[in-house]
């Protein structure tokens, strides 16, 4: 049923599902589809909307992803609030009180996979495990949990393992980390310059031995491991996060169509797959940038189709 889908996940436009993008869903089977807030108006709609994706693929358990950290990043905001509760407030209570912490953050968690379900969501890309880094960028900012590298990883495997238990997978962000980045990714290229000693007890710390099942890369240039490519179009650095920070599971690209990426879009996925991405994303809607990461995206592997099948057990 998994075989013979494309290694692509892709946003759609709107509300509903448009004739063109039925024919695209028939036709090139990406692996998975991801909701954002301009697919979302009501429960209801956006239920209709995942329903009608998962008809195509006949499968229940179809892989649909969304953003839905908290604070900021809150694809659900015509349907909740979640303003004040961000991954950073999180972080500071777990550090100033773990009981309150682990009854809060349990509510804040059941209650997110609750609503995820009623529209049809089975994957949200958390946890944030980027550092909060003074001076840099504020695209990470509070979405991290923290600046101290342990409260990162134990928030992060908290999270995991609260969503898993509440059978919604998880993408592990942005591998092998974000926070020193001083430039915004989506609109520009940022280049980290520290030694890969201080990166390996630091940054890429938090992403060690978790259980996501999913992993998303940074668009980001780690100069000590390779000067000319992001993390995304890295053979080196993906090599890194398999063998060193022992990733062992999916790699889904960040979005192909940020402009840190400097190549066409074309290129960039051609580009992602050969540094051993896994899957590719492309989110913005984008309907002829859509069909080029169609045409350029491999079938699935053997070991994705496994990898699937192993996330499928969680869900209900």
């Amino acid at each position: 049923m998994i075989k013979n889908r494309k290694a692509f996940i892709v946003g759609l436009k709107s509300h509903k599902l448009s004739n063109k993008e039925k024919i695209f869903l028939q036709k090139h089977r990406p692996w998975g589809v991801i909701l954002f807030s301009r697919n979302i108006n009501t429960i209801q709609q956006t239920k209709n909307l995942t329903d009608n994706i998962k008809k195509i693929f006949k499968d229940k358990k179809y892989p649909i992803l969304i953003d839905q950290e908290g604070g900021r990043v809150n694809r659900l905001n015509k349907i909740i609030s979640f303003e004040n509760l961000t991954s950073e407030y999180f972080g500071n209570l777990f550090e100033k009180d773990k009981m309150k912490l682990n009854i809060i953050y349990k509510l804040f968690v059941d209650k997110t996979a609750f609503l995820l379900k009623l529209i049809g969501a089975n994957i949200n890309t958390v946890p944030v495990l980027d550092l909060r880094v003074e001076g840099s960028s504020n695209i990470i900012g509070n979405r991290s949990f923290s600046k101290n590298k342990n409260t990162v990883s134990k928030m992060g495997d908290l999270c995991i393992k609260l969503f898993h238990e509440n059978s919604i997978g998880t993408i592990i962000k942005h591998i092998p980390g974000h926070g020193l980045a001083k430039v915004d990714s989506h609109n520009f290229t940022p280049i980290v310059k520290k030694s890969v000693k201080y990166l390996n007890k630091n940054d890429f710390y938090p992403f060690k031995n978790k259980k996501s099942f999913f992993a998303m890369t940074g668009h980001v240039v780690y100069e000590k491991l390779d000067k000319m490519n992001t993390v995304t179009h890295s053979k080196k650095i993906i090599n890194y996060i398999r063998k060193v920070i022992g990733f062992k599971n999916i790699l889904i690209s960040d979005d192909l169509s940020m402009k840190s990426l400097k190549e066409n879009i074309k290129i960039n996925t051609i580009k992602c797959f050969k540094a051993g991405c896994n899957l590719a994303l492309h989110c913005n809607g984008n309907f002829k940038e859509m069909e080029i990461v169609a045409n350029n995206s491999p079938l699935i592997s053997s070991f994705i189709v496994k990898k699937t099948s192993q996330f499928y057990k969680i869900l209900s």
